[in-house]
């Protein structure tokens, strides 16, 4: 298809707010991309915290939709991002925010975290365990009303990242399902209620109404469509969390209960299948939405940056090499987790990776062994989900061709599938387009991995050995902490 061609079907925008960076996106509504643009997520210095700079990342959005407007027939924009941020607002959507949005990869201090811990509830009313730094639009609310009550007291609504973008761009309120359960312990997305801390806290009143993510909440507004010069036409909707809409993209395309592994700074695994008496919080599972507001199965584990400290620098690029993955195995060098800060599947373990084995000596050597130990903590996510049937895997880690045949090798007697799109959120979020009027499935281009050529029975021995080395390690290390504590 010519750009010409394409660019005459782009009948959406789509806002997608990452941690990094921020990217508008024209696309089809069949969720192709036409063309992107994209500014980074500045974060700045306090006082009173970390924070983001939502008034230059305004000024960039609307002049910049006003441009993608002038090149392409859009029609609607939605909106897209983390679950680890809220923004405080008054009533006019011209102010930027009540207070400074908070950047969520700071420290807390003693205070805030000491003090929200107990109000936080059970598991379901949080979705999670309590995760590391500034992490939950709960807790960040309670930072704020401790730092500034009367800012707090004064303010109008607690806004999720999509739902904060469709405020300033509609002036209508709203919340949502995917962004509510993505950790934000504010929403008991099995009880479909509040958590109690937002009772408790004195919230109720900042909670913005409900709707779907494919929601119209109305045109843009019309002063804010005259001073960028953005169509007056063009509908605003309520968006959604990001790794859900992901998850979406495939449900449009005829996989209801999809489990998808995306993956990126975390491996990050959502299935609708999994029950939700298996959720363990202390292995890194957490319970999110689908759309519809299906509870969702989900797990964590910052598999990008385990990735990366195995691996080491300059092997970005560098495919790995399979026959040095079959040396590997045949020689017992093993990495153990985990090597960040985060636990992850591995309670206890962070911080306190390790290698096993005989070292492996050349960066040819290491990104063949981060590889295979991106697919082995791959394969612990989808078995933490109870999954044995169709996996679809994206996301950066298929960047080596090698990653998904030694998942799919790892899994013999189910499907493994990959889609190499770089851009699956934002797809997903088109699709909310023509959510309500799509009466056949979306298209996906779904891909079956290369045959691993090595002896898949030296890796099924590798790989249990490797789970058993994990686990002893992580033992091993809890017992010396314990004796240290002493």
């Amino acid at each position: 298809m010519g750009d010409g061609q394409k660019a005459d079907r782009a009948r959406i925008a789509v806002v997608d707010v990452g941690k990094t960076n921020i990217k508008l996106s024209a696309m089809t509504l069949d969720g192709v991309l036409v063309e992107s643009l994209s500014v980074h997520n500045e974060v700045r210095p306090g006082p009173p915290w970390r924070q983001h700079d939502l008034k230059g990342i305004s000024g960039w959005l609307f002049g910049s939709l006003a441009s993608l407007c002038r090149h392409h027939p859009l029609e609607k924009v939605v909106g897209t991002g983390h679950g680890s941020a809220g923004v405080l607002v008054n009533a006019d959507p011209d102010e930027t925010s009540a207070l400074p949005m908070i950047d969520y990869e700071q420290d807390l201090p003693p205070a805030i975290r000491d003090g929200y811990a107990p109000l936080s509830g059970d598991f379901f009313d949080r979705g999670s365990a309590i995760m590391l730094k500034a992490a939950h639009q709960a807790r960040q609310l309670y930072w704020m009303q401790q730092v500034d009550p009367e800012r707090v007291a004064q303010a109008r609504w607690y806004l999720g990242l999509p739902q904060y973008w469709a405020w300033r761009l509609s002036g209508v309120p709203s919340t949502e399902t995917t962004i509510l359960s993505a950790q934000s312990h504010l929403w008991n997305n099995v009880r479909k209620q509040w958590s109690p801390i937002v009772a408790g806290q004195g919230w109720q009143r900042l909670m913005p109404p409900f709707h779907p993510a494919w929601g119209t909440l109305g045109p843009i507004r019309h002063d804010l469509a005259r001073r960028h010069g953005i169509p007056e036409k063009l509908s605003v909707l309520t968006g959604g969390h990001d790794s859900s809409l992901n998850l979406y993209r495939y449900q449009a395309a005829g996989m209801r209960d999809a489990c998808v592994i995306s993956t990126g700074t975390w491996i990050v695994g959502m299935c609708a299948a999994t029950p939700l008496d298996q959720l363990d919080e202390n292995r890194g599972m957490v319970l999110n939405s689908d759309v519809t507001g299906r509870p969702v199965g989900g797990v964590l584990t910052m598999g990008g940056r385990e990735f990366s400290h195995v691996a080491g620098q300059g092997q970005e690029e560098t495919a790995a090499d399979a026959a040095l993955v079959s040396l590997l195995i045949e020689r017992g060098t093993f990495a153990l987790p985990s090597f960040g800060d985060d636990d992850g599947l591995f309670p206890g373990s962070a911080g306190r990776g390790r290698f096993e084995g005989p070292p492996a000596e050349t960066p040819a050597e290491r990104k063949a062994l981060a590889v295979l130990y991106a697919a082995l903590l791959t394969t612990e996510c989808i078995d933490a989900l109870n999954e044995d049937g169709l996996v679809a895997l994206d996301g950066t880690f298929l960047r080596d061709p090698l990653y998904a045949t030694l998942v799919a090798a790892l899994r013999p007697n189910a499907e493994t599938v990959y889609n190499l799109d770089s851009y699956g959120t934002a797809s997903g979020a088109a699709l909310l387009g023509e959510h309500q009027t799509r009466d056949t499935p979306a298209p996906i281009a779904l891909s079956r991995p290369t045959a691993f050529a090595g002896d898949r029975e030296a890796l099924a021995t590798y790989a249990q050995r490797w789970r058993e080395l994990a686990k002893r390690n992580n033992l091993q290390q809890g017992k010396t902490s314990k004796r240290n504590d002493r």
